[in-house]
């Protein structure tokens, strides 16, 4: 069953800067959940503290399958963090970065045989097995990332601004396959500074200096703070109008 996740009053500091302050948040199993704001807003943090990499200064992160809670430990095989700078290896095919995956996950081969065809045809990289990831293009390198994560199929996917200095026909193409993969029930959060993106989600949280200012369905949130788009909350904030429509 997909997990669910829950942070209740996450407080970290990252020498004098307030990374997170008082984040409470939800994320439903089988959703595409939005950490959107700019750098700096905290949402890095929040993103390595819920797979376990940061441990909060307080508060607690819960994990769910179904009504059943879980423990860090018991949660980890179902995350998958792709981070915003992926360790893959310049010199390495497509091909070779799954086959390493393969033999670091433990995945049995008649396993793999299935998994590896899946993941090559829902990304199209098919055709490009034998390429080495140091030449290949912004939007098939993080592919490659995400089909490395994805490898020993999590129920969990966090990625940390997948999309950055990616050309905008591939922005698309990927945002195409996290919807393709959240139709199979996968939870997925993304974090992003792009503010365009944040209409893709299906849920949004939105964030400024380590705290949750606001969250809901994207047209839903627009329409209670009356704006047009996320870029015009922030700037209308950054202008000294606070929290627009009361929210925080």
């Amino acid at each position: 069953m997909p997990l669910a996740l829950h942070a209740t009053d996450l407080r970290k500091r990252l020498g004098p800067h307030a990374a997170l302050d008082g984040v409470t948040v939800d994320f439903t199993a089988g959703g595409l959940h939005g950490l959107i704001g700019s750098d700096g807003a905290g949402k890095t943090t929040l993103l390595r503290t819920l797979v376990g990499l940061l441990r909060p200064d307080a508060g607690a992160v819960q994990y769910r399958d179904g009504a059943r809670s879980l423990s860090l430990e018991e949660a980890r095989p179902g995350l998958a963090y792709m981070p915003q700078q992926q360790s893959l290896y310049g010199d390495l095919s497509i091909s070779e970065h799954l086959d390493f995956f393969r033999d670091l996950y433990g995945i049995p081969p008649s396993i793999y045989r299935d998994r590896r065809a899946r993941l090559l045809g829902l990304t199209r990289l098919d055709k490009f097995q034998d390429r080495p990831a140091g030449k290949l293009s912004g939007g098939m390198y993080k592919k490659l990332g995400l089909m490395c994560a994805l490898l020993r199929t999590p129920t969990a996917l966090l990625l940390d601004e997948p999309t950055n200095g990616v050309d905008p026909i591939s922005r698309r193409e990927f945002w195409d396959l996290l919807h393709d993969l959240r139709r199979e029930g996968l939870l997925i959060i993304v974090a992003t500074a792009y503010m365009d993106e944040a209409e893709r989600c299906a849920h949004v949280h939105l964030m400024e200096n380590g705290r949750v200012l606001a969250a809901g369905a994207p047209r839903d949130l627009l329409s209670r703070e009356g704006v047009r788009g996320f870029s015009e909350y922030f700037i209308r904030r950054a202008e000294g109008a606070g929290p627009i429509g009361g929210s925080r």
